[in-house]
Formats: C-alpha cells, sequence, structure tokens
C-alpha cells in the first residue's frame, strides 16, 4: 500500500492541505484564506461553505501540487480548530446559521448565569473545564434559542451538531458519517472524560438535545471514506484530532512531562499528564489529550486566545506592517529604553485569568513610540502569556519542573520570538525541522491507523530538532519584565 497521507487542516483563518510521504516529507499543499465575519463586537463567525469550499479545493490542490491522484493516497487525517461549532438539517445538509467561532464572546451572559448558578462545579468534575464562551456548548444553545425554529428540529432529531471535524466529515462522506472523536468532543462541555461519553446532566444543564449529537470514536477510529465524486476515487478517513492534540502527536509528545505550544491565531500549551487525570488547582483545563486504540491519555492545558492573531491586527487593523514577517526584526530594533506592554484581550483573557469582559490595552507609550515598540509588545505578549501558563503547569503537576517547550506554529519562524520566549521562561525552546506538526499529527494518526506509517515508538525516533533557543536574559531584566507585564495584567484586570 502506498505511504502517502494526506491531511487536512481546517483552522481559524486558512484551510490547508498537505500531502506526506513515508518519510514524513511534504510533497504536496494547498492553501486557502477565507472570510472572518464579526456582526458585532465580541462576536465572530465563520460561512460553513466558505470553509467547505475551501478544503475540497485545497485537497485537490495538495493532490496536483504532489502528482499524485485519489487512489494513491492511504488516509486522510482531518484536524480542526476545535470549539467553532455549527448546526445542519440533516435532510439537506446545510447549515441553519453561521458557525460560531471559538474567539466568539456572545454567551458571556449565559455562561455567568451558570456560574451564578454553581454549575462550574459540575462542569469542571466531568469535563475538566470552566465555564467559558471559549467552549461549544453554550453557543449551541444560543443557536438553538435565536434561529427560528431550531430547538424544536432539534429535539425532533432533524437536525445535526458538530465541530468542524464532523461537518467536514459528514460533507466528504456524502451524508453518511455523523462521528467526531474523543479530542473535540472533550471540549464541548457535554462529554464526561473519565467515561469517555456523551453526559445526560450536561446535556440537561446546557438544553442541548441528545438527537442531535455525533458518534464519538477514538482519534485512530475508522471514519469511513469519502464520496468518490470528490476527488476521484474514494479516500479512507483513518484519523481526526483537534488541533492542539494533532500538534501534541506530531511533536511526539507521548510520554507524561512533555510539552508543547502551538503559536497560530491563539497559543495553547498542552502539557501530557498521562494515563490519570490531573486536576488544576491553577485554573488550568484538564483535558483529553488522545485517545488511541481504547487508551486515553489526558493533559493539562493553557489557552491563550490572542497570539499570532495581535501580528494580523498590526497588519491589518493598524496597518503599521505589510507582512507578519517584519515584526521580528522590528522588534529586535525597537527602543530598549522604553517599556511598552500590550495586553492582546481583543477577546478576554483565556488561562490563567479566564475573564471573557477583559479587553485588550497598551501600557507605557510615551511620545517616542512608534511602530517598532507596538510590534515588539505583540510578540512578547505572546511570551508573557506562556510564561503564565508555564509558571501554572509547574504548580499543578511535577513533572513539568524541567520540561523543555517544543514549538510550532507560523510565529515560530521569528527568531527574536522563540529567543525571547527562552529568556522569559528561563528554560529551552526547541523548535522542529517539520513546522506543519499540527497537519503532521493528523497524518501520523491516519498513516498509522492504515498500517503504512510507524508505531509512537518509531514515530518518536524520527522526529528532529532544527534549533535550540537556551535562556540568555539575566535574572533581574527576566524579573523586571515580568513585573511589567503583571502590572498590566492587574490594570486591565481592574479596567
Amino acid at each position: 500500500m502506498s505511504g502517502y497521507v494526506l491531511a487536512i487542516d481546517q483552522g481559524t483563518t486558512s484551510s490547508r492541505a498537505i500531502v506526506f510521504d513515508d518519510h514524513f516529507r511534504v510533497v504536496g499543499v494547498g492553501q486557502q484564506e477565507f472570510a472572518q465575519y464579526f456582526p458585532r463586537s465580541g462576536w465572530v463567525e465563520h460561512d460553513p461553505e466558505d470553509i467547505w469550499h475551501s478544503v475540497v479545493e485545497t485537497v485537490r490542490t495538495a493532490l496536483s501540487d504532489a502528482s499524485l491522484s485519489a487512489s494513491d493516497i492511504a488516509g486522510i487525517g482531518i484536524t480542526n480548530q476545535r470549539e467553532t461549532v455549527l448546526t445542519w438539517d440533516r435532510a439537506t445538509g446545510k447549515p441553519i446559521h453561521n458557525a460560531i467561532v471559538w474567539q466568539d464572546r456572545r454567551t458571556a451572559d449565559i455562561c455567568r448565569s451558570l456560574q451564578n448558578d454553581g454549575a462550574e462545579e459540575l462542569i469542571t468534575q466531568k469535563t475538566g473545564l470552566l465555564i467559558d464562551p471559549y467552549f461549544s456548548g453554550t453557543k449551541i444553545a444560543w443557536m438553538l434559542d435565536h434561529v427560528n425554529g431550531a430547538r424544536e428540529k432539534a429535539e425532533a432529531g432533524d437536525l445535526a451538531f458538530g465541530t468542524i471535524d464532523t461537518f467536514l466529515l459528514w460533507r466528504l462522506t456524502g451524508g453518511r458519517i455523523h462521528a467526531t472523536d474523543t479530542t473535540n468532543a472533550c471540549r464541548t462541555q457535554l462529554f464526561d472524560i473519565s467515561a469517555n461519553t456523551w453526559d445526560d446532566d450536561l446535556l440537561k444543564l446546557l438544553r442541548v438535545p441528545r438527537a442531535m449529537l455525533p458518534e464519538v470514536k477514538d482519534c485512530d477510529g475508522d471514519f469511513g471514506v469519502t464520496d468518490a465524486s470528490l476527488f476521484g476515487a474514494a479516500i479512507p478517513i483513518r484519523g481526526i484530532a483537534g488541533d492542539q492534540h494533532a500538534a501534541t502527536l506530531g511533536q511526539a509528545c507521548f510520554e507524561p512531562g512533555m510539552l508543547k505550544s502551538t503559536y497560530g491565531t491563539g497559543c495553547f500549551a498542552v502539557l501530557n499528564t498521562g494515563s490519570e487525570r490531573v486536576p488544576s488547582t491553577s485554573r488550568l483545563l484538564t483535558t483529553i489529550a488522545y485517545r488511541l486504540s481504547g487508551h486515553t491519555t489526558y493533559a493539562l492545558e493553557g489557552s491563550i486566545f490572542v497570539a499570532g492573531a495581535a501580528v494580523q491586527w498590526l497588519r491589518d487593523g493598524l496597518g503599521v506592517v505589510d507582512r507578519a514577517e517584519q515584526t521580528g526584526s522590528m522588534a529586535d530594533e525597537a527602543d530598549d529604553n522604553q517599556d511598552v506592554i500590550m495586553v492582546p484581550a481583543f477577546t478576554g483573557l483565556g488561562a490563567p485569568w479566564w475573564n471573557a469582559e477583559a479587553r485588550g490595552a497598551i501600557y507605557g507609550l510615551t511620545r517616542k513610540s512608534g511602530p517598532k515598540e507596538i510590534a515588539r509588545a505583540a510578540l512578547e505578549a505572546t511570551c508573557f502569556q506562556t510564561a503564565d501558563l508555564l509558571r501554572a503547569m509547574k504548580q499543578d503537576f511535577s513533572g513539568a519542573k524541567d520540561t523543555v517547550l517544543r514549538v510550532d506554529g507560523g510565529m515560530v519562524a521569528s527568531d527574536w520570538t522563540m529567543q525571547r520566549l527562552a529568556d522569559l521562561l528561563d528554560a529551552p525552546v526547541d523548535r522542529p525541522i517539520v513546522l506543519e506538526t499540527t497537519a503532521l499529527g493528523a497524518a501520523w494518526i491516519a498513516g498509522h491507523s492504515a498500517g503504512v506509517w510507524p508505531d509512537r515508538h518509531g514515530f518518536t525516533e524520527r522526529w528532529r530538532l532544527e534549533r535550540r533557543f537556551e535562556p540568555q536574559m539575566a535574572a533581574v531584566e527576566r524579573g523586571r519584565r515580568l513585573a511589567l507585564w503583571e502590572n498590566a495584567i492587574r490594570r486591565t484586570l481592574a479596567a
């Protein structure tokens, strides 16, 4: 059987399809951005049809780029933006509303009401999550309450709910498969991560009818085959994992204590804690890292809502850069005598603060402050936020004391950012040769499930380091800069 595997990487701002050969080398790529919709302040939506068409086109482009046909592909792995949700009509396959994106904050009032009713203890006990608009459950409830007739149709079993992976799977298989995997299910606030099942108490609490839910499979489950009319032949779909879980696998973080952080639109740090779920006392998330062949591995996760999105804002909102790549050199040239600090709470603050009402702020501006200082503040904000997460992880899990951070995502191409990250963490930062670790993780699940790629031990042996960044900043300067950040956070939360 062919060793070629195709990964569909459906992200927040673009869809990509990547073909890997059996040496884990990229041999074909397709990528397409799609529109972001902001109907109101704090609301973020996607057109599901934009997502679907972008995925189909990028798969076709990747196959063409690799000079391969669909029959050459041993399997497809899907990875996706996780908490983004949509609902569609089972009979027509048409969505009833735009997808509500993970960044969306419209359900803050619902979440506040749940907290006031004392529901957080139950939700955390079963799901490992906190109450926040970030997660999927309240988004589904909002959609059912605000689309005319939706709740009645959902209770009658006429509507299907899904995160993006589920919607793509439905469309790819011609409506034959309505399923998801454990890593996406565990982010909905409807899934008991110890029992590995949808939970009736949570469904009742969040008012979500069971009839609209997908079947939950292991990450390496059999998810059917694509409709042959899409790509010229049916391709087995042999793996699904949410983007941060796929990146954890792509970074070969198979052992407890191993840590990866992905720097894309947001930043998500995932610490493998092994076969036992570790409760957090630091307002981190206890989550399923992955579930393979019936065995669940757990993790602690810290979620930062804005990382690369701050750089995108510099480009599209302020117009101070033409390309994101410019920010690293600008930061390097910034005035060291200015302490400009950005708190990029454009859509609230994630871990460990979890404040949906917080909004972005910049502190320390002077008449001399300019684009270079603001660019440095945007990049450094991601490093500061990661330092908050690592400190919290060390408090929760003793196995994180001397960990090395493995990094991936678009921002890690910046040497300046990675060096500043190592400096503020006071820990080594490892950048791998293959930066497409999210897609690689999805491909590994599918390739191994299809029997054409090695097991986790063989995959680990072939993980390769491109560069290690060691801390160079003096302890006094590190402490001073972290204190500036902590002061900025306090002032933002008090605003």
